[in-house]
């Protein structure tokens, strides 16, 4: 697929390097030199200096015979001309504009594809706050994925030594939980994925994804490990555009402080944000987080712009009594490094991006698409259509469906019903199916397994 990406920030140059690694014709265009030089020298792609706005420009990198335009620069206004201009004067296909003003992120959807040619939306920043939410939400957890508005979610889990399934087989998991009905597709030992079976037996530190219905989450969680606290403080290092967004998401429901070292961010945050305790000063100041108390945060987060300064905040108040820790990581390498020990969870929100455009990349009806496991893995909500001639799953039962190895079909949403998956599990067409891919390679033998045949149309 030929793409375009306008802007070469941080968010554009991952979405290059994420989408570089799918096999695609990328073009990247940015009016800073230099940026491009980088990226040229790291990953095979073009580059072109000028205005993301400019007819001229957009001729230069391609816009003719480009099937998609990925407009994320800093400045909303250039992102949503650039989309108007690729649709009326290029006649792009897809057209994705990164939005960050709340004022244009309340407009119609129809309203900005009709005068503007926006075909999607992003928002890195409510993508990342709506993961932290929903982190917040399960601290025990990982990775929180939504599924179905809600009704269904998909959960990354460390299993621990003490929990009650951990030691035994799968299928007992239905002996301990009579009356709740979950799927777990995938299981990371050791950094190799499991498709497991009703006989795989869960080890202590396995990390474990299950499928289960949003009120059924805290029950199966419990089997797996030891239960934290309940969340009721929580701590926000950084009042820009994240940290205030999940301030004023969370703060009716949860006890909320927020750090920011900036006095005029901190007296805006003060006036805006009604139910949150505002401090300015510094959030790597050991003095301050004691007399904060933060041996009793149950959760704290550091959303600064600036990797190392949430880094070293995230693990001062982690040794400092601080219950979990959560770190917002721009560069894929120190995610990589820092996930998993003293930091809880580190967040990319590169990865949070990637994911509402592989939906658009993937053959097939992709509803949604989620990265996982920082790209390693996917988890795909994929519409089948066609009969029992045209496809090869419409009809027939999970069991019988030739899937891909390392794959698994974890729940269907049909309707407004969610059925979780069992090997018996009859497919119709128009269902959703959630389907959980242990490694990218076998994404293109997924999507052959659910296109229909000429017939169909």
């Amino acid at each position: 697929m030929k793409i375009i990406i306008l802007g070469a920030g941080q968010v554009g140059a991952n979405l290059a390097d994420s989408l570089v690694a799918e096999n695609n014709d990328i073009t990247v265009v940015d009016l800073d030199a230099a940026r491009l030089a980088l990226l040229q020298d790291r990953l095979d792609l073009r580059t072109v200096l000028g205005h993301a706005a400019h007819p001229s420009t957009l001729k230069k990198a391609g816009a003719d015979d480009a099937d998609m335009l990925v407009a994320v620069t800093q400045s909303d206004e250039t992102n949503l001309v650039a989309c108007r201009l690729a649709a009326t004067l290029f006649n792009v296909p897809t057209r994705i504009a990164r939005i960050r003003s709340n004022d244009f992120l309340a407009l119609d959807a129809g309203f900005l594809a009709e005068h503007f040619g926006v075909d999607d939306l992003i928002s890195p920043e409510q993508e990342v706050t709506d993961t932290l939410r929903r982190l917040i939400e399960h601290p025990e957890a990982l990775q929180v994925l939504d599924f179905a508005e809600g009704k269904i979610r998909l959960v990354a889990v460390r299993a621990y030594h003490g929990g009650p399934l951990v030691g035994h087989e799968l299928q007992d998991i239905k002996r301990h939980m009579p009356n709740v009905d979950c799927r777990i597709p995938a299981i990371y030992r050791r950094d190799r994925g499991i498709v497991p079976k009703g006989i795989t037996v869960i080890e202590p530190g396995d990390e474990v994804f299950f499928l289960a219905r949003k009120q059924d989450i805290p029950g199966v969680m419990r089997e797996l490990r030891r239960m934290e606290r309940p969340v009721k403080r929580v701590m926000i290092a950084g009042g820009g555009n994240i940290g205030r967004r999940l301030a004023a998401r969370i703060e009716r429901d949860y006890d909320v402080k927020v750090i920011d070292h900036n006095k005029v961010v901190s007296n805006a945050l003060a006036e805006r944000l009604h139910h949150t305790l505002v401090l300015q000063g510094d959030a790597t100041d050991e003095e301050l987080l004691e007399q904060e108390n933060i041996e009793s945060i149950d959760v704290f987060c550091a959303l600064t712009n600036d990797d190392e300064d949430n880094i070293m905040s995230a693990l001062l108040a982690k040794r400092m009594g601080a219950q979990r820790v959560i770190a917002l990581i721009n560069r894929a390498a120190y995610v990589n490094l820092v996930q998993g020990g003293e930091i809880d969870i580190a967040i990319s929100p590169a990865q949070a991006t990637v994911s509402p455009l592989l939906s658009k990349i993937r053959r097939g009806d992709m509803a949604a698409v989620h990265s996982l496991r920082r790209g390693a893995a996917e988890v795909l909500e994929i519409v089948v259509h066609g009969d029992l001639k045209t496809s090869k799953v419409v009809g027939r039962r999970i069991g019988d469906v030739g899937l891909p190895e390392g794959s698994a079909i974890a729940a269907i949403i049909r309707g407004d019903d969610v059925v979780i998956a069992h090997h018996d599990t009859l497919i119709e067409a128009e269902d959703h199916l959630i389907v959980f891919a242990l490694n990218k390679r076998i994404i293109p033998k997924v999507e052959k397994l659910f296109q229909v045949g000429f017939g169909f149309f």
